[in-house]
């Protein structure tokens, strides 16, 4: 009888199952989705968009004629405004801004899960940034806020990305960062922070040359321009009035001794409750001066610097007592006319019946009309922004746990984090506008402290397993 012989059965060779696409990720989805919803609302209840006289104007102006600014910021954000601006709808404008919002969410989750933090902690550190209503309401708003908060935050995420930053990526983040300095000047201390950083880790010279050669080329070609127009090889021409008014608040010229031509800008007039209000009140020194802020801005500049000089405690002690206005719980009152932080209302607001304002607006956008809230939505809004907005005492909470820190990966952002809360007040004045950016980034490093103090994890390292893949 022939031997039959049977086949062994195939070897099974267990194939892994295709992860899916939000694996891991599905804390921070849910989350993204909200806060996708929440501003979906904001467009909704509040329409078109909220647009501010002087700063908004002056932006839509720019974006129809573009020219080198003559006020106080550079003309990134009119540079962003000229891109959307065939679409003519300031609508669109905010709807991008809310983008840029969640994106900026986006980035504190990605940075931090490629430290190797959970997803859990990873995710809280971006709720501020997704959910509180200060942001929905900026992000609203024809302001350059929402564009800058992006800008930061993506360059110190390019810079964190890496154990140390590659020639791209310090290339990356320079011209980041000088994209954020020709949208606001407040950034350009930023880089010089973040070139000190990268030299002092020592990583080499070729990405701190990178980081420099990639600012300094937008930097320059902005100012070559700004020259040309107006005689100075600078990115603003309200530094020297904003620093001025920054020193009205202690100035003793008694003790300063200025010179003739600048004794015309010692303190007279009413005295205001803010350093930012002697720009704009009309009996203030730089409105009197002969030929206006526009001709006074040398000598405001020169001015402060001798006040500053003569008077360095004063100084320090009007900036640390603007400092921690951003420390109170119930929003502060900075000017006392203004309404603080709770921007979401019920009513309509009639556009400004000013010739150059409607007519700034009707060249961006000519069927726009008065802005006005909407129910159901705007209720739900005005409801929602007093438990989401982020107190005082807990932003400081942040920032103190970030500085616990700050002698591992927490340094970068914090040092970043605090520079952004303090030289607004130092060049100029304080509001609560100026404190966004600093949450996001803040937040980045403390997340990054926790865990480093929970570890005992070496400095400006990242997680074995953070550098096989982008995100687990």
């Amino acid at each position: 009888m022939t031997n039959l012989r049977i086949p062994a059965p195939p070897q099974r060779y267990d194939m892994p199952a295709p992860r899916r696409p939000l694996s891991g990720h599905e804390v921070f989805a849910a989350l993204l989705t909200l806060a996708a919803a929440l501003r979906i609302t904001t467009m909704l209840g509040y329409r078109p968009a909220r647009v501010y006289y002087g700063d908004s104007y002056a932006y839509l102006a720019l974006a129809a004629h573009p020219k080198p600014s003559s006020g106080f910021q550079p003309s990134g954000y009119p540079f962003f405004l000229m891109l959307l601006r065939p679409f003519h709808s300031v609508t669109l404008v905010v709807g991008v801004q809310h983008a840029l919002g969640l994106a900026t969410g986006m980035l504190v989750y990605a940075a931090l899960r490629r430290h190797g933090l959970p997803a859990w902690a990873a995710s809280a550190a971006a709720v501020p940034q997704l959910f509180d209503a200060s942001f929905l309401q900026l992000e609203h708003a024809v302001l350059s806020d929402a564009l800058f908060i992006f800008l930061v935050v993506a360059a110190i995420t390019v810079l964190m990305w890496s154990p140390g930053p590659t020639t791209r990526a310090g290339a990356a983040a320079g011209a980041l960062l000088a994209l954020a300095a020709l949208t606001r000047t407040i950034a350009l201390p930023l880089l010089l922070l973040v070139l000190a950083h990268l030299a002092l880790r020592r990583i080499g010279w070729r990405p701190v040359l990178a980081t420099a050669a990639a600012a300094a080329l937008p930097i320059a070609l902005y100012a070559s321009w700004y020259a040309s127009v107006y005689g100075r090889f600078t990115l603003a021409g309200g530094d020297g009035v904003a620093l001025w008014a920054r020193t009205m608040t202690f100035a003793n010229c008694r003790r300063i001794r200025p010179p003739a031509e600048e004794a015309r800008l010692c303190p007279a007039g009413a005295r205001q409750d803010a350093a930012g209000e002697y720009v704009w009140a009309a009996d203030s020194p730089i409105n009197r001066f002969p030929g206006g802020p526009a001709a006074a801005n040398e000598p405001a500049r020169s001015f402060a610097l001798r006040a500053i000089a003569a008077q360095p405690l004063d100084y320090a002690a009007d900036v640390a007592g603007d400092v921690s206005l951003a420390f109170h719980w119930t929003p502060a009152r900075h000017p006392k006319r203004v309404t603080p932080a709770f921007g979401f209302a019920k009513g309509r607001w009639p556009l400004p019946d000013l010739p150059d304002a409607k007519k700034a607006l009707a060249s961006y956008d000519a069927d726009v009309g008065d802005y006005r809230s909407v129910e159901p939505y705007a209720g739900f809004l005005r409801a929602y922004q007093y438990p989401a907005y982020l107190r005082g005492p807990v932003l400081a909470a942040i920032l103190a746990l970030g500085a616990l820190g700050a002698r591992r990966r927490a340094l970068l952002p914090w040092t970043v984090a605090a520079a952004l809360l303090v030289l607004p007040v130092a060049v100029l004045d304080f509001d609560h506008r100026y404190v966004l950016p600093v949450v996001p980034i803040a937040c980045m490093a403390a997340a990054l402290a926790a865990a480093d103090l929970r570890t005992g994890h070496r400095r400006g390292s990242l997680p074995q397993r953070a550098l096989v893949g982008v995100i687990h």
